[in-house]
């Protein structure tokens, strides 16, 4: 059997963490707690509905979060779907304006296409040099017709944090409400939704060790009133979302939310080690840089370009799993709309790696990578001179 290759693509997907499949084994089966949560007259149901509750809590807890302001969804792009289209169809009067930015995830621009397409005007705002949006950049956009703005916290490609603190107060001083999309920020930014000017926060539980399938969409009070359903067929979830409650994929969200409140300080230490382990040897080859802001940003996630001519992706292909850009936009087989709003032409961003670490990376994986990215360097020129 071949050697499986080194898994960087955390930002892709996380595999399951061992703890949460055993939460989520004992929702399956007739000897599990296998029941129907919207059963409520007998002990299956009830039992079921105790351990969706118990995971709401939890996914709660983790936020800063009250249980009841957590609504499960599929993933993160059905959050998404929900706020965006929830709050335009929600409103009394149609058309109104919303303001997003380039580098959303596709989950996000489609939506906000679609949106368009049903007559809301729509600003794509433009990051900065340090591939953050900032709150000047969001004042400056504002329109008294403007009813949403949505950023993400931590960029799915770069890694990058942006201030979503201030740039909630700029909305709320507005009177909009403000979405923030934080399907990669669970885990790794702490988030207190008691105190953050934030009113809807989408979630997806395999960014987080957790099953796909799963995600939450945080609704804050300002929000509730003004949110309108886009899945209908019994009102479950408050009749924000309908359908059977998948317990075994709820429990395993819940157990990898708590799972992650257990271990934020020490895991996000180890990785910010791992990190600095493999940026210093990969920064000191020629003409290789790390795109987006290197102070406001986490430690899991390293966009690197490299100089034409020194670099192989295709020397790397079987030993390292990792990017060239968002798992959204590898399925289409397009360069990444992140670095094209950052400055790339389509040929920078084809030597443009994006490399994420999680709760399984090694030092010895660290090592590894390393001797494999720099051989792929010295194999490069070969490689580009036959090359296109």
């Amino acid at each position: 059997m071949n050697k499986r290759p080194l898994y960087f693509d955390y930002a892709a997907t996380t595999p399951v963490d061992e703890r949460v499949i055993q939460v989520m084994v004992e929702c399956l089966g007739f000897s599990g707690n296998f029941g129907n949560p919207a059963s409520s007259s007998h002990a299956f149901g009830q039992q079921a509905r105790q351990t969706v509750e118990r995971a709401r809590q939890q996914v709660a807890e983790l936020v800063g979060a009250q249980a009841q302001e957590i609504v499960w969804t599929s993933g993160a792009t059905e959050s998404n779907n929900l706020a965006l289209k929830g709050v335009a169809q929600a409103r009394a009067v149609g058309g109104g304006h919303i303001i997003t930015s380039q580098i959303e995830h596709k989950a996000i621009l489609d939506t906000a296409s679609q949106l368009q397409d049903a007559g809301v005007s729509v600003t794509y705002l433009m990051p900065d040099a340090d591939g953050l949006i900032t709150a000047q950049a969001v004042s400056d956009a504002l329109r008294e017709d403007t009813f949403l703005v949505s950023l993400m916290l931590v960029n799915n490609e770069l890694g990058t944090v942006n201030d979503i603190a201030a740039i909630g107060d700029t909305v709320r001083a507005h009177d909009a409400l403000f979405h923030v999309d934080a399907a990669q920020g669970a885990g790794k930014v702490a988030i207190d939704l008691a105190r953050l000017p934030v009113d809807l926060m989408s979630f997806s539980a395999h960014k987080i060790y957790g099953p796909k399938g799963i995600g939450a969409l945080y609704v804050g009070p300002r929000a509730q009133q003004r949110l309108q359903a886009q899945i209908h067929g019994g009102g479950h979830e408050g009749g924000l979302r309908s359908g059977t409650l998948a317990t075994h994929q709820i429990a395993g969200m819940g157990a990898a939310f708590a799972l992650a409140a257990q271990v934020f300080e020490q895991e996000h230490d180890a990785i910010e080690r791992l990190r600095e382990r493999l940026l210093e040897p990969l920064l000191s080859l020629p003409g290789v840089r790390l795109n987006g802001c290197a102070t406001r940003r986490i430690p899991h996630t390293l966009s690197l370009t490299f100089n034409e001519g020194e670099f192989s992706s295709a020397a790397l292909s079987n030993t390292i799993a990792f990017s060239a850009t968002s798992a959204c936009n590898s399925a289409s087989n397009a360069p990444s709309h992140v670095l094209l709003a950052l400055g790339h032409d389509g040929r920078s961003a084809g030597r443009t790696i994006r490399l994420s670490l999680g709760r399984f990376t090694t030092e010895q994986d660290i090592d590894q990578a390393i001797h494999l990215i720099k051989a792929s360097c010295a194999s490069a020129p070969a490689f580009w001179a036959t090359g296109p």
